[in-house]
């Protein structure tokens, strides 16, 4: 069997995967954030990626991996992870391709959009406490792991070395080269952290002056899908906090509103964490004489727009 050193990035893409995941498009805002000549916004827009997300990114990397390391051979053994939603479409759409089993757990209050979606590409659910959130539906995977391991590969993106190192060798080398070198501020929401870790360290090694800022919900109980309020929350054992050179707190109205501005403004229909992201990155160039700022789009908004959150409202 031929293996790959964790530092290398995957393989051309083969036709057993869905469509090429990764060379998303990264888009100048020119009404939001515009006030001063000097300062740049840029966007990453993430939902471009075959299964609508940048989880799209680790989920690839952290498949291979299995099937690198023969843990997937004999098809018996099914793929196990948590879930909120992005990461286990994209597991179940690679996974459906590659021909390999899927378990995805995941809180019961989920959309039934997303649950119906996971049905259809073949994966099996299992619907732990809503009130126990993202952190009650991992504690369930481990269950299922330890009680199983013949069974079940557990991927576990939140510790899953993977997980960053997708971002490292691509993301990162995207926005750098997309920006030709020219970027002065990333900044990420905080889900697993994989995104912000993986791209904050290559852009370290890439120029250090480049500043590093972690986006989080302000309170524990949000309205931010995908996203992880780190005071309230176990910290994810990918995270490096050494990476972090400031933080920015958004509300779940200021990251719904700009997820409005971003659909009638730009016309980027991002979801709610895209909004939090831009009402972040809007906030570093308030303060900004000159610079180019950087952030993500994860998913865009057509996977929850049956929610109540967006019904129609005034601009």
């Amino acid at each position: 069997m031929t293996t790959r050193r964790a530092a290398d990035p995957p393989a051309p893409v083969s036709s057993a995967d869905s469509a090429p995941v990764g060379a998303t498009p990264l888009v100048r805002l020119r009404r939001i954030g515009a006030g001063r000549p000097g300062v740049e916004i840029h966007v990453k827009c993430e939902w471009m990626n075959p299964a609508g997300s940048v989880k799209d990114r680790p989920a690839l990397w952290m498949i291979r991996d299995a099937e690198d390391r023969g843990l997937l051979r004999g098809g018996t053994r099914s793929l196990l992870d948590s879930t909120s939603g992005n990461t286990g479409i994209a597991l179940a759409q690679l996974a459906a391709a590659r021909g390999h089993r899927v378990t995805l757990c995941m809180p019961a209050n989920a959309s039934d959009a997303r649950k119906r979606l996971l049905r259809l590409l073949g994966a099996e659910l299992v619907l732990t406490d809503a009130q126990e959130g993202a952190d009650g539906a991992r504690d369930v995977a481990r269950q299922l792991a330890e009680q199983d391991p013949a069974r079940y590969v557990y991927l576990d993106q939140y510790s899953n070395p993977m997980n960053w190192r997708a971002h490292y060798e691509g993301t990162a080398l995207e926005i750098w080269e997309q920006t030709g070198g020219r970027i002065t501020h990333f900044a990420a929401i905080m889900g697993t952290s994989g995104t912000f870790t993986g791209v904050s360290r290559r852009l370290r090694e890439l120029n250090p002056a480049v500043r590093r800022l972690t986006v989080q919900p302000d309170a524990a109980y949000h309205g931010i899908e995908g996203t992880k309020h780190y005071a309230s929350t176990e910290i994810p054992p990918i995270f490096d906090p050494g990476l972090v050179d400031g933080q920015i707190d958004v509300s779940t109205e200021d990251a719904q509103a700009m997820a409005r501005r971003l659909a009638r403004e730009e016309g980027l229909p991002a979801g709610t964490s895209g909004g939090a992201a831009v009402a972040a990155a809007v906030r570093i160039a308030e303060g900004l004489e000159a610079g180019l700022v950087v952030t993500i789009l994860p998913d865009n908004v057509m996977k929850s727009l049956g929610e109540a959150a967006w019904d129609e409202v005034a601009p």
